[in-house]
């Protein structure tokens, strides 16, 4: 069996792997893998057609890997603590939003969540107050029948990132690892509100008057 040969088979059997495998991250690495063995089979075959496409797969393959790993490199920074969300803006799109303008009501069907790029918002029913770098909206991605948990308005003129719940899931899909460090994103942002709403209610507490003795 000459080396065209066996490089033939090594490509086929590479190409088989990447219909077998499940999350994108392995598929782009088997992908690049079989990309090299077809180049090798193209050239010592002198087969030309499957040379040039196989040296266009294998940089597109890499450039998307690549993307891919960094993609989850900076989610997982998110995650633990970092509050840059600029991987997010290719997925997203810009909207302008005014002073006193209500984003969502709550009980409105959700399709998308928020990163507040500038200006300052609240949510009306906690009074809890979302600024620069936060995620808002998330929440109803979780939720059965994917409602607004709270109100959210506009108090100063700002920014906003839109990001559609089908791309985050899409997302999802494409690398579980994706999925488990927005996850850890959501619960993060959750622990912080639920915070926040201790700290408020020890405060009121702390204000109301003790109250008095009845006496018979």
């Amino acid at each position: 069996m000459s080396d065209a040969e066996v490089s033939g088979y090594v490509a086929a059997a590479l190409v088989f792997m990447t219909f077998y495998m499940k999350t994108m991250v392995p598929l782009r690495v088997i992908g690049i893998c079989s990309n090299c063995a077809f180049i090798t089979y193209g050239y010592l075959g002198g087969l030309y057609p499957v040379l040039i496409l196989h040296l266009i797969l294998l940089p597109l393959n890499s450039l998307r890997l690549r993307e891919m790993l960094l993609l989850t490199k900076q989610v997982r920074q998110a995650a633990y603590g970092d509050p840059n969300m600029d991987w997010l803006k290719p997925f997203t799109s810009t909207r302008h939003v005014k002073a006193r303008e209500v984003v969502f009501h709550k009980g409105d069907v959700a399709g998308d969540m928020f990163v507040v790029l500038s200006g300052r918002f609240r949510l009306v029913e906690t009074s809890i107050e979302i600024v620069s770098r936060h995620v808002v909206g998330e929440f109803a991605l979780l939720t059965p029948e994917h409602s607004r948990t709270q109100t959210l308005e506009c108090v100063e003129a700002g920014i906003l990132l839109q990001i559609s719940y089908g791309q985050i899931e899409q997302l999802f899909f494409q690398n579980p690892k994706f999925g488990f460090y927005f996850l850890q994103l959501i619960t993060r942002r959750l622990l912080q509100n639920i915070a926040q709403l201790e700290t408020e209610l020890a405060l009121q507490c702390a204000l109301q008057p003790p109250a008095r003795e009845t006496r018979v």
